[in-house]
């Protein structure tokens, strides 16, 4: 990914349980807050919990929910870019896992709600729609890092929005994925995940386009990488060996090695599983003597299935910004073996400007990406 091209982030938005604005998510994040909550259903389910977003009524019309989530959430990155009324037309990278496709059936819906989303912000170009499961938000991302370094763009806005809905609840549900319990991340008595919903998109942007527009930088997309564990529809590799090829390939793609990780923003699933490869792979890229700092931010957003990587971006360029990472909400006791710190009760300061955002999805899908805070 390298070529010389400077991507830098030049605007972010989220809408998450904890609400949408930047600031006031990230103090409700560091406060150990969490937006997980009783959610009405009518069928019954393994836990009744989740995390839904306020202001958006869980009995709206599922593409509507999608479309509205979406659409409001990239119009505030395009407003913090300073792009809503600029001339230039960036690219929209728009990423969902399902959004509303379970509940309907209708498979156009996997690209068709791109398109709606885009319309009426303005000069957008014509989206570019990404469906990889769980890892959606963060290969948007990283698709529109590569149209900028490969000269196709100069300002991409990248990122997915991902709704609750009663198929995908009931989905997890029967296969065991869901906690009967709470999600806890890492933690010794792990026992599943919880789902939410929620948005994120990032303005990437050339480093020439965004000294000429004089833009702020909140920091840099330095490198990215993916793999693909092909070891089945929704088991992992237990190996860990899919998540080492994406960490060294982003590490490679942004000219740096393990030892300059200052944070990583784990995908923390609470799912004995996932935390488990995690786990099993940070032992193996980290065995000398760096100890980055690992935070997961489900326990607070619910599992946000196709927008958790976009989510979790920027979480940690906030957190590079600020040199602290939020307590992992729920954790009581370390999984067994864990290698590296974790935070639990409180928020921890660090030192360093390199933070790895880390996604798994379903499908085998591992991405990394690796973030430089602004200097």
């Amino acid at each position: 990914m390298s070529d010389g091209v400077e991507v830098r982030v030049t605007g972010m938005a989220w809408s998450t349980a904890l609400g949408s604005g930047l600031d006031e998510v990230w103090r409700a994040l560091l406060a150990g807050d969490s937006g997980i909550a009783d959610v009405p259903s009518e069928h019954p389910l393994r836990n009744g919990r989740a995390a839904a977003l306020p202001g958006l009524p869980l009995d709206k019309d599922p593409v509507e929910r999608q479309v509205s989530l979406a659409r409001g959430t990239l119009a505030a990155a395009l407003r913090d870019a300073g792009l809503s009324a600029a001339g230039s037309r960036p690219r929209p990278v728009l990423g969902t896992s399902y959004g509303p496709h379970l509940d309907t059936g209708d498979v156009s819906l996997l690209d068709g709600w791109s398109r709606d989303a885009v319309r009426g912000l303005g000069p957008l170009k014509t989206p570019v729609p990404v469906t990889t499961a769980c890892s959606s938000g963060s290969d948007s991302l990283m698709v529109g890092a590569e149209l900028i370094r490969s000269g196709e763009e100069d300002i991409c806005v990248c990122g997915a929005a991902d709704i609750l809905t009663p198929a995908k609840r009931l989905g997890h549900s029967a296969l065991g994925t869901m906690s009967p319990t709470t999600l806890r991340a890492f933690d010794a008595g792990r026992d599943g995940t919880l789902l939410g919903e929620g948005a994120a998109f990032l303005v990437l942007e050339s480093g020439d386009s965004a000294v000429a527009r004089g833009a702020p930088s909140y920091g840099r997309l330095a490198g990215a990488a993916s793999s693909n564990d092909a070891a089945g529809l929704a088991a992992p590799d237990m190996s860990g060996d899919g998540v080492v090829r994406a960490v060294a390939g982003a590490l490679r793609a942004a000219g740096r090695d393990a030892g300059d990780v200052a944070v990583i923003n784990a995908h923390g699933s609470g799912t004995p599983a996932n935390d488990l490869v995690e786990c099993r792979a940070y032992g193996r890229v980290f065995a000398g003597p760096a100890r980055p700092v690992v935070f997961a931010t489900k326990g607070a957003f619910g599992h946000t299935l196709g927008a958790t990587g976009a989510i979790e971006a920027v979480a940690l360029l906030l957190a590079l910004r600020d040199g602290v990472v939020p307590p992992v909400h729920g954790l009581a006791a370390a999984m067994p073996g864990f290698p590296l710190p974790l935070p639990a009760g409180a928020a921890a300061r660090f030192d360093g400007d390199l933070g790895l955002s880390v996604t798994l999805g379903f499908g085998g899908f591992n991405t990394c990406l690796a973030f430089e805070g602004a200097p």
